[in-house]
């Protein structure tokens, strides 16, 4: 969906599994550099060409089939998976087969063009041409020079004198010969002027016969008008003209044998037979080839290997990452303590002491302070209370004069009703007392 959150994790799962369906048994070629041999066994490089590099794994068990070790600097080839590594969203390439660049590249392009040209239908025995019979002409593509058309003109005047014989010359070996070879093809096809086409060489290396595995030849042998029979090398010898052509001899005699049209009818049929047997073998061999690859990429993409190879990278990250914090950790460790000595050795016991003892006195000086202060204060207050309390007090007013009448029950007099003939009433003055009786009532 247009709008659906992908976390990481998500987003590097799905392009995992994309990018293994995609790229899966690969081969590439290239330089080793920024090997790491880790105590696990496993090795870690890249692979990089002068425009490109990769990051490469190749996991102990893989790697102990290997006949050489590998150093920074070598060219090698290598049978890889594409995949991405989730932890860090890197692609990288899982190896699972390395061997020294030379030969064994040759024989992977060869194998990529063979499946290639395949899957066109370039192979396909419905492709054939049916090879005249009887051939009254043939036309012979190879060098003038070697050793093939020796061999076939040897047996071809043994067998067939009459048969005539075109010679179209070509390069067969060289960074030339590809070229070469089409355009003999090509004017063979302009002039018209043979039954069929033999195109061939004598035996050598799987360099010397390379032109012969160029996909322009292949092509120019598919697109010819003419039959063409191929015998090229040896009769281990196997090409991708040999593939593609209506015909293949195993050997240039061999083919000169086959087009001669002694024991025409024989040989048309034991050519025929042959031809279909290996037509209906390559193609079987090709199907089932194609199925086992397909089944090997499945079982590849879901093997508990594959977990266990990225387990492993991942251990080995995350023990170096260990080692890495630890040491880090302890180097921190070691700051933090000397810090904290420093702070120890300028913060004294004593010192800290003597400033607390300092801040003591203080504080015991202010409140000796404050409270003479505050005494003064409530001294100062008692006194003007006092002064007042004396200024409203009875005794002063005694002081002026004045007495206080009072019955025996000692309840002060206002007024002459209150008090009864006879009655012994006390008089307070301002110093002593004196004692009274009541001879007459008068309230007036």
């Amino acid at each position: 969906m247009a709008n659906q959150v992908l976390t990481v994790s998500a987003l590097n799962r799905q392009l995992k599994a994309a990018v293994e369906q995609q790229w899966n048994r690969i081969w590439l070629s290239g330089e080793i550099s920024n090997l790491a041999t880790p105590s696990s066994g496993h090795w870690y490089f890249t692979l990089k060409d002068d425009r490109s590099q990769l990051r490469c794994a190749m996991f102990r068990g893989r790697n102990n089939r290997v006949t050489f070790r590998p150093e920074n600097g070598m060219q090698v080839l290598v049978r890889a998976s594409v995949t991405l590594y989730e932890p860090r969203g890197d692609l990288q390439l899982l190896v699972d087969a390395m061997q020294p660049a030379g030969d064994g590249l040759l024989k992977q392009q060869f194998e990529q063009l063979k499946m290639r040209l395949a899957a066109e239908g370039l192979f396909a025995s419905s492709a054939k041409q049916p090879i005249p019979d009887p051939i009254e002409r043939l036309g012979i593509i190879t060098s003038p020079s070697g050793a093939a058309i020796h061999d076939v003109l040897t047996v071809l005047k043994r067998r067939n004198p009459s048969l005539q014989v075109i010679l179209y010359p070509s390069l067969v070996q060289g960074a030339e010969a590809s070229a070469s070879l089409c355009r003999a093809i090509e004017t063979a096809n302009q002039r018209d002027e043979v039954d069929c086409l033999l195109l061939t060489r004598g035996g050598g290396s799987l360099e010397d016969l390379w032109c012969f595995n160029e996909e322009a030849v292949a092509r120019a042998i598919f697109d010819s008008y003419l039959p063409v029979v191929s015998a090229v090398g040896h009769e281990v010898d196997v090409s991708i003209a040999d593939f593609v052509a209506d015909l293949r001899a195993p050997t240039p005699s061999a083919a000169a044998e086959l087009l001669s049209g002694d024991n025409q009818h024989q040989f048309k049929e034991l050519a025929n037979l042959r031809a279909r047997l290996q037509r209906a073998t390559s193609q079987q061999l090709q199907g089932q080839g194609n199925r086992l690859a397909l089944l090997e990429s499945r079982l590849h993409a879901s093997h508990p290997q594959r977990q266990l190879d990225t387990l492993n990278q991942r251990l080995d990250e995350v023990q170096l990452r260990l080692h890495h914090q630890m040491e880090r950790r302890l180097t921190q460790g070691h700051q933090s303590l000397a810090q904290l000595q420093t702070r120890l050795q300028s913060w004294q016991p004593q010192r800290q002491l003597q400033q607390r003892r300092q801040t003591v006195s203080a504080l015991q000086q202010r409140l000796s302070q404050g409270m003479s202060h505050l005494q003064q204060q409530k001294q100062q207050q008692l006194a003007g209370q006092a002064q007042a309390l004396n200024a409203i007090s009875p005794l002063a007013v005694l002081g002026r004069g004045y007495s206080i009448l009072q019955n025996a029950e000692g309840v002060a007099l206002t007024s002459a009703e209150q008090t009864q003939v006879g009655e012994q009433l006390k008089a307070r003055l301002n110093q002593g007392q004196l004692t009274l009786e009541v001879t007459a009532r008068d309230s007036d």
